[in-house]
């Protein structure tokens, strides 16, 4: 079973994750920001992972830091799971309709850190959450991931269902990246023999 734990401190922040790929979707999420813990709760959910974050930071300051590290410690957690990321399907993609909301994420798991994040939210908070702040947890997950991720709403009205179908279709792009292909099991996804 491909695992990992971290333990991230630093003066702004203390976060603690765990995860379990090949997990039951069981998760445990606390990050004082209680939309995010919502949207972390459903990427656990609709990705099949088993996942703790657990984040005490700064919010007297700001969100920043703590929306910020929630990231890093996700992609930190994803990166020392893959391992060595032989067999693994590597991409993956999902488009996912929520009401009026119409999502798309793909994902490429090859090393190559890269985003490009598209909410269309059109207010400052959504829920709790400081909107503007998804662009860093995501950056923040790609720089440590190795990922290359494209997250783009398509159309919507309600800034709910923007950011809730953006995790949704990244759970279940990731799901599929993250998952392995028996016939390639100790091969790298790659024709440079190397990520």
């Amino acid at each position: 079973m491909r695992s990992a734990t971290i333990n991230r401190i630093t003066k702004e922040t203390q976060v603690r994750g765990a995860l379990k790929i090949e997990g039951k979707a069981r998760y445990e999420i606390s990050t004082g920001v209680r939309f995010l813990d919502h949207m972390l709760e459903l990427f656990a959910k609709h990705g099949g992972f088993d996942l703790t974050l657990i984040a005490r930071g700064d919010l007297d300051v700001d969100q920043h830091h703590t929306v910020e590290d929630a990231g890093i410690v996700l992609g930190q957690l994803f990166s020392q799971a893959l391992g060595d990321r032989k067999g693994i399907n590597r991409a993956g993609y999902f488009v996912l309709p929520m009401d009026e909301t119409l999502a798309v994420a793909a994902v490429d798991l090859g090393g190559r850190p890269y985003l490009v994040y598209e909410d269309k939210v059109k207010t400052r908070l959504v829920g709790d959450l400081q909107a503007e702040l998804l662009e860093d947890f995501f950056h923040g997950f790609t720089t440590h991931a190795g990922a290359n991720l494209h997250a783009k709403i398509m159309h919507g009205r309600s800034n709910h269902h923007k950011v809730e179908a953006i995790f949704k279709c990244f759970a279940r792009a990731m799901k599929f990246a993250c998952s392995k292909d028996a016939r390639l099991k100790d091969q790298l996804p790659s024709t440079k023999g190397l990520l």
